[in-house]
């Protein structure tokens, strides 16, 4: 009977004993003492970051807690995440990778999960100066104006039809559809969704491989953090031979694509201006790897599918719950669009009110709260804290822009206060940072900025925004989705009015690219 006992017994003393030496070794910031063997597993609530959050009202701005016996480490103030992305930004621009992560991206051979090195400089140094430079993103801005089009047209087609007036639409269908079609056209040069939100066989076969990387990423988090028990787990872990029929239908999808772009290439004699003929054109240049090229094409993607949906439904229903503010925005584009027009890209510097209504909303709901985490590839000090070679350190965005030290009425929607103080959100004000800082700063900031911005544009331009009959304003749901990303937990309903008295502005400006 004590044989069975004396493994686990020997388990929770080395936790125990490697515990007490780290912190006799370093001074590690405070949190919540965890469990023997499990860490602070069991501590932690499904909305991550606002667990962190409350913690940090306990423990302070920067706090540590373990998963399993990984050291893991939270900042939440302004000056604690200029510490950990600008003075010490190159010892921790490192990524921990998950088992999932590490299968999905082969290694880290794409650029989000890429530890640093001079593979991310290569990487990182073609998409600023050949992906996203602003030449590229003005080529490809008929894109992003036709999806937007394209969504107003099927919102007016829905709202205004005789069975459904004044009834409300569920918002989520339509910004993820124009978010949707607006990568992947970017990306591949196709539209997979059509104007009645359906799919065609190659967009199923997208949308299985997203939902299929979803759905094992969620899988065996106590393998991951628990390590020793991976071998007890192992005849119920399916997770490695579905990650390798996932990225074999991924490379399977990737290839086709490319070998079409390189045959009309061919063809032609001349490559277009989608992400997918870029890369084709800068394999040689940048010695790029076929696993590379494709990491890159589906780190586009997923970066920038669910966080533009995902930000322009948390700022209408934010709008729909401050009617001031959307009354606001739309008599700014009333007198500089006017009621026989329609806006486009070139119209944002004269509208500043909208550019402010975006970068509140961004500020209150970033649509990544939590900084993707990175890890210490040595010992530095943060906050006069230590933090040992190995720990993983997160970003509270969420937390920097409800700061009430650098706020004024954090929890208030106001595009107001960016008049009263200019605020950078491109990663050189600390306060702010949807978009990430330093060395790891979303190298598309720019054009998440101007996909937000023209989605809101439009749909505040095209039509008044009110909650469905005998919901005020205020009963809006505003509680988040556990996850990386936040959707709202109950998705947007809303009774959308149009405003514009010339029907053909509604119309869907088409462009064949």
């Amino acid at each position: 009977m004590v044989l069975p006992l004396i493994f686990p017994m020997c388990i929770t003393f080395l936790f125990l004993a490697y515990n007490l030496y780290n912190r006799f070794r370093f001074k590690l910031p405070p949190g919540p003492n965890p469990w023997p063997v499990l860490g602070n597993i069991y501590d932690i609530k499904p909305v991550r970051f606002r667990c962190f959050h409350e913690w940090a009202q306990i423990y302070g701005p920067i706090l540590s807690f373990r998963l399993g016996s990984k050291l893991n480490v939270v900042v939440s103030n302004a000056e604690l995440a200029k510490q950990v992305l600008k003075e010490h930004d190159q010892n921790l621009a490192d990524r921990h990778r998950s088992r999932s992560s590490a299968r999905f991206s082969k290694g880290g051979k794409d650029l989000i999960w890429a530890d640093y090195g001079p593979h991310y400089v290569k990487v990182r140094k073609a998409c600023t100066l050949e992906l996203f430079t602003q030449k590229r993103l003005e080529a490809l801005r008929p894109i992003r104006e036709d999806e937007v089009t394209a969504m107003i047209e099927s919102i007016f087609k829905d709202s205004t039809n005789t069975e459904n007036q004044g009834k409300p639409l569920r918002v989520r269908r339509y910004i993820g559809t124009v978010s949707l079609n607006n990568i992947t056209r970017l990306t591949f040069g196709k539209r997979f969704i059509n104007s009645k939100g359906e799919l065609d066989p190659l967009g199923k076969e997208f949308r299985g491989i997203l939902s299929g990387g979803r759905k094992t990423n969620k899988m065996n988090f106590l393998a991951e953090h628990l390590p020793w028990l991976r071998w007890l787990l192992m005849p119920l872990d399916k997770e490695k031979s579905e990650v390798m029929m996932h990225n074999a239908r991924l490379d399977r999808f990737t290839r086709e694509i490319m070998e079409e772009h390189a045959k009309t290439k061919s063809k032609t004699g001349g490559a277009k201006q989608h992400f997918v003929d870029a890369l084709l054109s800068l394999k040689d240049e940048y010695d790029l790897g076929e696993d590379t090229v494709t990491g890159l094409l589906w780190d586009m993607v997923i970066a920038g599918m669910d966080t533009v949906s995902i930000t322009v439904e948390w700022a209408l229903a934010e709008l729909i719950r401050n009617p001031r503010v959307q009354k606001k925005a739309q008599d700014e584009l009333d007198r500089v669009i006017g009621q026989e027009s329609i806006m486009t890209e070139e119209d944002f510097t004269n509208l500043p009110y909208l550019q402010a209504l975006a970068k509140e909303s961004l500020r209150l709901q970033p649509p990544t709260p939590l900084m993707l985490p990175h890890r210490a590839k040595t010992n530095v000090k943060i906050g006069g804290y230590d933090i040992p070679k190995g720990s993983i350190v997160y970003v509270n965005v969420w937390a920097l822009g409800r700061d009430q030290a650098v706020w004024y009425d954090p929890q208030e929607f106001r595009p107001e206060r960016f008049f009263e103080e200019d605020i950078d959100m491109k990663g050189h004000d600390y306060r702010l940072l949807p978009f990430g800082a330093g060395r790891r700063i979303c190298p598309g900031t720019q054009l998440g900025i101007n996909l937000v911005t023209s989605m809101l544009g439009h749909l505040l331009h095209h039509f008044d925004w009110n909650p469905p009959s005998g919901v005020k304003p205020d009963e809006i749901d505003m509680t988040e989705d556990p996850g990386i990303v936040t959707y709202t937990s109950t998705p947007l309903q809303a009774i959308p009015t149009p405003r514009l008295s010339n029907m053909n502005l509604y119309k869907r400006v088409p462009v064949d690219m």
